[in-house]
């Protein structure tokens, strides 16, 4: 394939990313998104494979690469469970960012184009700043999938005078580049790249460590964002130009994602960064400013999966609410059952989402498109908020930080500020749980004790197979 042909390839596979971003933002084109992004991956592959960049020697190996990876995808594809999405994903970021390293070093070690003057500094910034990002992202992303699939605590790890050591890191970075682009050698300059990959290694651990449980949302939405910027470095490295393209789309794409998610949750970036919400762990009640009690006040309503089934009988407006709980416990097939068996008895059901439900953005859409719920009753919060005091039962399936009136009610409380789904406004508000424990961000919630409100302990499926059965009596 000449170079015109391969670079007329890469064009039209940088547009089929872009149609499929596009397609990607609504669930109802989400598919077509999929399959452009499928195709212009392939067109990619297919051009970088047999372009002029590649000898026939080496078609060979990259082909035995196709395999292993795509024979390892496969495999993930068909074994990884819906409520491991999140931490796959963290997974997939950290080999972006491994690869921007690799890539780093072979560009550097490799002498067989001569850089001279301006374009050898261009050359070894690209190289410099690539495995920076490439590496907090490598060692970021696993400690994200640690947190995520619960190998390491969601507690945040504080350490003394944090800031300053990420100040001194920088300054220490910073240095070591210098000494990097002034090195007369590749010898002499690997000892400064080394240093500095393994300060950026260590800081990529510290960043994700000092990171909350409740911030993880964001923290995947981030390492998205770092793992993009980390592909257009290798591009560069690479004079790749879909890579330089796709890399931006999908950075670019990333921090707006963020920014989305940290609106969503009264945050903003740098405080992410700086860690501390979500201590793992219920903190102690404390007074508001107001004079008003943190302190969850009255009694738990329980009640069981028949009188549930009764009260969603009755009912002529249902939202439901879905969590991390009903992806753990696999349940959104069992709802699906409930909302069509609900609608044909005449009652609206309709489904708000929180923008951070769960452990990734989008989280709860994935597991309610798997279950073929119909994409125009789910509803984003902003559009469902104010319905809730037209409502006669909201129904809360493991959720419990994004549904937390504490939020509105105390100053004082680490989430304070963080817009909500205004759950308790509706004239019964049920909570499925498993136990009274606190949520991801480890903190209290009053709504459990709410006079409307009434409490459905047990695993979200089997309860919700219960009440289904009550249902269709």
């Amino acid at each position: 394939m000449s170079l015109s042909l391969a670079t007329v390839a890469y064009l039209g596979a940088a547009i089929l990313f872009i149609l499929s971003l596009g397609g990607l933002s609504n669930p109802e084109t989400s598919r077509r998104g999929n399959l452009f992004g499928i195709i212009g991956m392939a067109l990619a592959v297919l051009a970088t494979i047999f372009g002029p960049r590649v000898s026939t020697d080496g078609i060979a190996w990259i082909i035995i690469a196709l395999l292993i990876g795509g024979g390892i995808g496969l495999y993930a594809a068909k074994v990884v469970k819906m409520t491991q999405m999140p931490e796959l994903v963290a997974l997939m970021h950290s080999l972006v960012g491994l690869a921007a390293c690799l890539v780093g070093f072979a560009s550097y070690v490799d002498t067989s184009i001569q850089y001279q003057d301006a374009e050898k500094v261009i050359h070894e910034v690209e190289i410099y700043i690539g495995i920076l990002i490439g590496a907090v992202t490598f060692s970021g992303s696993l400690i994200a999938f640690g947190k995520l699939n619960g190998k390491i605590g969601g507690k945040p790890l504080l350490l003394p005078a944090r800031h300053w050591l990420n100040l001194v890191a920088l300054l220490v970075v910073i240095w070591f580049g210098r000494e990097f682009i002034h090195a007369p050698t590749v010898t002499e300059g690997m000892t400064p790249l080394i240093v500095m990959t393994v300060i950026a290694l260590l800081f990529g651990v510290h960043m994700v460590m000092a990171i909350g449980g409740a911030d993880m949302p964001v923290v995947v939405s981030m390492l998205n964002s770092y793992s993009g910027w980390a592909a257009a470095a290798t591009g560069f490295m690479l004079s790749n130009d879909l890579l330089i393209v796709t890399g931006a789309l999908v950075g670019s794409s990333g921090a707006i994602l963020s920014y989305i998610m940290c609106n969503a949750m009264n945050r903003n970036f740098i405080s992410v960064i700086a860690g501390g919400f979500g201590s793992g762990a219920s903190a102690p009640a404390k007074k508001g400013n107001a004079g008003v009690s943190a302190e969850p006040q009255g009694e738990v309503v329980p009640v069981t999966a028949t009188e549930t089934a009764e009260l969603l009988r009755e009912a002529k407006s249902v939202i439901i609410v879905p969590g991390y709980g009903m992806a753990v416990a696999q349940a959104q097939h069992t709802v699906n059952e409930i909302t069509k068996t609900l609608r044909d008895k005449g009652v609206t059901v309709r489904f708000g989402i929180h923008p951070v439900a769960g452990r990734m953005p989008g989280h709860m859409n994935v597991l309610l498109a798997e279950a073929k719920v119909p994409y125009d009753i789910v509803m984003e919060m902003d559009e469902i908020n104010e319905d809730f005091p037209d409502t006669d039962v909201a129904m809360v399936i493991g959720a419990n930080d994004i549904v937390n009136p504490a939020a509105q009610d105390d100053p004082t409380s680490p989430i304070a500020g963080m817009p909500v789904l205004e759950v308790w406004k509706a004239r019964t508000s049920i909570v499925m749980k498993r136990s009274m424990a606190s949520g991801y961000a480890g903190v209290d919630n009053p709504l459990f004790y709410k006079e409307n409100n009434r409490m459905l302990f047990g695993d979200a499926k089997k309860m919700l197979d219960e009440v289904l059965v009550a249902l269709k009596i």
